[in-house]
């Protein structure tokens, strides 16, 4: 006779979120506000590095401010008050929009300490953080395709272990092999970008604007090429600036070029008194992959939600995922909640099939304007007469800054609101 174990009750939940991103973090602690046992498996320990440029724009801001997060001062945040954008020989700052949904505020503050702050915050509501719990594979019902659970390896010893759960949620960022081994691909026709950055001491370090250079040159060969990307500079208060840069591939030399090299020679066309010179450096250059525009679908498939970069929802316009990542884990852990309420499978199974289509009413529109931005910026001579000109028009860049960053009040608003909004909703939701 054959016994069979029953899972152990530490190791089961009612929902499973594999990667303690922004996303991950954002979607336990929803759900378990809510009540509900949650697991939230973190491959590393806390603190740990993250590329990224730092920079929260007010829709990120409205994220922490939901989750009652501290985002004063005293905390360790900088607040910024716009956009500084910098192209032919032109300057411009650009405050954010004063609007209704959205504060007129975004915050600075480096990955390792924010990521850990928002596990933490899940954590206090109840979640069951595993730090150190590298998650191998999913745990698929052989009668019904549905993932039941995750198997992973867990501590300094990686000792095997399962976890049990009827929904999993991956939140395991752009490379995402839970997605991958549930068959769910990278769809080459939605665009990828890569940022790549690093940390100098500078006396910019308190800077009370996000900076973005919109022109951003290959100087190396016989010819100046102008690439599809921009160059940032965020100030981080702590006596250090983020300086990086955003590439996509639409540009013919996306591939050919080291987007390490091409950061440290912009670095060092910089004034010399900003401090961007390698003896100023504190980290080495760190790159990763932005997936944009709903590179991975679908976001919903036999028990498995897809949020985050795992998702592909970084916001094709900018390269912004941290807010996308955080508002993704509050839309899935809504569905989430209201499908456990259902008395049957059936019930909670059309709850759940639902949430890629809030998705796409959500962004669905406004990243498909996106991809058609993108194609339209990798024509460097387009490029070229967008940098040159656009900035001398200060109410067409602010409508720009707008339409970039998403920030536009959904209901009312002004004439510019309506516009973007108006778009997005005649937009394929593709």
């Amino acid at each position: 006779m054959t016994v069979v174990k029953e899972p152990l009750a530490e190791n089961t939940a009612d929902v499973i979120v594999v990667g303690a991103g922004p996303a991950g973090s954002t979607t336990a602690y929803h759900l378990a506000k809510a009540g509900l046992d949650v697991l939230l498996l973190e491959k590393t320990e806390f603190p740990r590095e993250k590329v990224c440029g730092d920079g929260l724009t007010p829709r990120a801001v409205k994220q922490l401010v939901a989750m009652g997060i501290d985002i004063s001062e005293e905390a360790g945040w900088l607040r910024n008050k716009g956009l500084r954008i910098i192209a032919g020989g032109t300057r411009l700052q650009l405050d954010w929009p004063d609007l209704a949904a959205y504060p007129n505020y975004g915050l600075v503050r480096k990955r390792d300490d924010f990521d850990e702050q928002l596990a933490h915050n899940a954590q206090k509501a109840g979640a069951r953080l595993y730090e150190r719990c590298n998650v191998s594979g999913p745990v698929i019902d052989d009668r019904t395709g549905r993932i039941t659970g995750v198997t992973a390896k867990l501590g300094e010893e990686k000792r095997e272990v399962t976890f049990h759960a009827p929904l999993v949620v991956a939140a395991d960022g752009n490379s995402t092999r839970l997605s991958l081994a549930m068959g769910l691909h990278r769809r080459e026709d939605r665009p990828m970008g890569v940022a790549v950055r690093t940390y100098f001491t500078s006396p910019r370090h308190d800077d009370d604007y996000l900076e973005s250079w919109l022109e951003l040159w290959d100087r190396r060969g016989p010819q100046d090429r102008l690439l599809p990307g921009y160059g940032w500079i965020f100030g981080m208060g702590d006596g250090t600036s983020n300086v990086g840069l955003g590439v996509l591939n639409t540009s013919a030399s996306f591939k050919d070029l080291d987007w390490r090299e091409v950061l440290k020679a912009w670095c060092a066309s910089m004034p010399e008194d900003w401090g961007y010179t390698p003896e100023n450096m504190t980290g080495p250059i760190r790159g990763a992959a932005l997936p944009m525009a709903f590179n991975r679908q679908p976001h919903y498939t036999r028990g498995l939600l897809l949020v985050g970069d795992a998702g592909g929802l970084v916001n094709p316009f900018n390269g912004e995922g941290i807010a996308y990542a955080m508002e993704s884990g509050q839309i899935a852990a809504d569905v989430i909640v209201q499908a456990h309420a259902r008395a049957t499978p059936a019930q909670r199974e059309i709850a759940l099939q639902r949430y890629p289509r809030v998705l796409k009413d959500t962004y669905g529109g406004y990243y498909t304007l996106g991809r058609a931005f993108v194609k339209l910026i990798g024509n460097p001579k387009v490029m070229k007469i967008a940098a040159e000109r656009g900035l001398t028009h200060p109410l067409l860049m602010k409508f720009t800054l707008k339409l970039l960053a998403n920030l536009t009040d959904p209901t009312g608003g002004d004439a510019m609101d309506r516009i973007i909004n108006g778009l997005s909703k005649v937009a394929p939701k593709a």
